[in-house]
């Protein structure tokens, strides 16, 4: 029998969101906080015509996706480092620092790939309990050690959707040693309409010590071909792209960013679709009787406790996939008009009951 690392025996694999389908065939999956809407004609038109050069390494630099995030945002190439998704960027990071005795500080709950991606990389974690279902950042400030090296700040939180402030965050930081790297994750940032959340990009060009992540996964609607990037100073990006495994981000995934890029005023029209049904779901929430938090990403969360899990399933019996989290709450992705609509009926029904 091979001998693996005895971490193994305790990380559990990462749980993708489910499906459901009801007694009558209907199934809507509002578990994986994916895109209502499929990817833009001309993304689709692109990688038609890339998928003939299948055949064909990718470029290993993904050199024109690189020069066009830059010229998006202002930014020297050299700050911009591509990758398979901002999850695997993630895992990049923590390859940068995983080293016996690290510690890596985040708010918990958040996103569920921290705890497994800091075991994996030999980094302790550091949880500090939310504050109101969002980060208590003067907490966070508070758990910082000589031995931290990095801090995640999921700004929209996920899966609580909740936000940090820009005041908020600018007294944290300063709180934050040099050597201590900010990564601030914001997969859900085109979703955000207050306009008191600081966008990172603007904090990162004051800030050698923050790095921000972004993804094509989410608003974008690339789930299924993996790309995004991170943007922070030159010496942390280059620290990244030496983990990255070669030709991580593949041909149709960059040529579908970049024709994403160029479209961006057809797709944030999406985008505002989705925050208009966010703001509806949750009103109707709310009036049925339940506690929701003021949400700026693509889902609303519950706090259910121990009704849980009979919630979801309760919602599966429904054709409706949710993401449990046992003992603590639900996350409900905005979905179409007909999706949430189904939602909000087994919301009120399970409540009724």
């Amino acid at each position: 029998m091979p001998r693996f690392r005895a971490i193994l025996d305790t990380v559990p694999a990462y749980k993708a969101g489910k499906t459901a389908v009801s007694a009558d065939g209907r199934s809507y999956k509002l578990s994986s906080n994916e895109s209502p809407y499929g990817p833009l004609p001309s993304v689709v038109e692109a990688v038609s015509k890339a998928a003939s050069e299948m055949h064909l390494y990718p470029d290993p630099a993904a050199t024109e996706l690189t020069n066009t995030i830059a010229e998006k945002y202002g930014v020297p190439p050299e700050h911009v480092a591509p990758g398979a998704g901002s999850v695997t960027l993630l895992q990049q990071l923590l390859e940068t620092v995983g080293e016996p005795g690290a510690e890596v500080v985040y708010a918990w709950r958040s996103f569920e790939a921290y705890p497994l991606m800091a075991d994996l990389s030999g980094v302790t974690s550091v949880r500090v309990p939310l504050l109101g279902e969002t980060h208590h950042l003067e907490a966070m400030a508070d758990a910082i050690t000589p031995r931290t090296r990095m801090v995640f700040v999921c700004n929209p939180n996920n899966p609580t959707g909740t936000v940090v402030h820009a005041a908020e965050l600018e007294a944290f930081l300063n709180r934050v040693p040099e050597d201590v790297l900010v990564v601030l994750d914001e997969a859900y940032r085109e979703y955000v309409r207050d306009a008191d959340v600081t966008d990172g990009l603007t904090v990162y060009r004051e800030r050698p010590n923050v790095a921000v992540l972004r993804t094509f996964s989410k608003a974008y609607g690339l789930a299924g071909l993996r790309v995004g990037y991170l943007i922070a100073d030159e010496p942390v990006a280059s620290a990244v792209r030496k983990t990255t495994v070669p030709f991580a981000v593949n041909h149709l995934a960059q040529v579908a960013a970049i024709a994403s890029l160029a479209a961006e005023d057809e797709l944030l029209e999406r985008v505002d679709a989705v925050v208009k049904e966010r703001g509806r779901v949750r009103e109707a929430l709310i009036s049925q009787g339940w506690t929701v938090p003021v949400t700026e990403a693509n889902f609303v969360w519950l706090r259910l406790g121990e009704r849980t899990m009979d919630f979801a399933g309760s919602c599966a019996v429904q054709g409706l996939a949710v993401r449990p989290f046992a003992g603590e709450g639900a996350r409900i992705t905005i979905g179409t008009p007909e999706a949430n609509d189904a939602f909000l009926a087994a919301a009120e029904a399970f409540r009724n009951a």
